[in-house]
């Protein structure tokens, strides 16, 4: 059976992040997290995928425990198998360095046809994860992909540009970032969350992937955060009590004040 692979992220949910001051990264344990709304996208694409070629649909995530949940969800929407990659040395992690990571555990899986992922993460947005892992991998990787489906042994690719529609042929195992722009994203199904109560997804170490050290975490990344600070919002308002003719004149004296109207 062909196997493909999702690689999907917790985010923080709007209103619930946290930094930590000395590392100046995301305090993600502490966080409540959701699933990634671009990787629903690729999570969908498998789904559909595993209907029309009988694929096995194994979905990876690296982070901490409270990312367990968001797997959880995942199986919900039609994965087959569940994988937490956790390990303290991860923690503070780049893009390059979570892309190492994430593709120790893809070698791992081996052998696989296809490895779809979100074009990008709410809470960072640049897109390279995808790419880079593809990289590292030395496989081929397209992005922004709409449509993927297969043609005696090749798999036919439509991804979209900045000019219209492309279209690939490509011999698997590959590597690509889903567009956000589906026709069609499926509700989870109420007999597999039943029965994902019963389920856990399987945990790998960094000593399960047998990763080198230098590469993970902080001592890994070559982008480092300077500093991060709290955009703080303050509302100010006047408020004026009169007659109302009096009134008129004092809003007046205000408005004419921030040169909002001229005389």
């Amino acid at each position: 059976m062909e196997k493909i692979i999702v690689s999907i992220k917790g985010v923080p949910k709007p209103g619930t992040v946290k930094v930590d001051p000395e590392t100046h990264t995301l305090k993600r344990e502490d966080m409540e997290l959701i699933l990634n709304p671009y990787d629903r996208y690729a999570l969908e694409m498998a789904v559909s995928l595993k209907e029309r070629y009988q694929t096995e649909v194994t979905v990876i995530s690296m982070g901490p425990l409270n990312v367990i949940p968001i797997l959880k969800q995942a199986y919900s929407l039609g994965a087959d198998k569940l994988i937490l990659i956790s390990d303290k040395l991860f923690a503070g992690s780049d893009t390059l360095a979570t892309s190492y990571v994430l593709a120790k555990a893809i070698e791992k899986l081996s052998p696989f046809s296809l490895i779809l992922m979100g074009v990008k993460s709410m809470d960072s947005e640049t897109s390279q994860v995808g790419p880079e892992t593809a990289s590292i991998l030395n496989l081929p990787s397209i992005t922004l992909v709409k449509k993927i489906y297969k043609e005696e042994e090749n798999w036919i690719v439509i991804r979209d540009t900045d000019y219209g529609e492309e279209e690939l042929e490509v011999k698997g195992p590959f590597l690509a970032t889903i567009s956000p722009n589906l026709d069609y994203l499926r509700p989870p199904s109420l007999k597999r969350i039943l029965k994902v109560k019963n389920i856990e997804p399987l945990f790998w170490s960094a000593k399960d992937l047998k990763v080198e050290e230098g590469r993970v975490g902080l001592k890994g990344s070559p982008t480092q955060v300077v500093g991060v600070e709290e955009k703080k919002i303050e509302a100010k308002g006047v408020i004026i009590e009169d007659e109302p003719s009096v009134l008129v004149e004092k809003l007046l004296e205000v408005l004419k004040k921030k040169e909002i109207i001229k005389d």
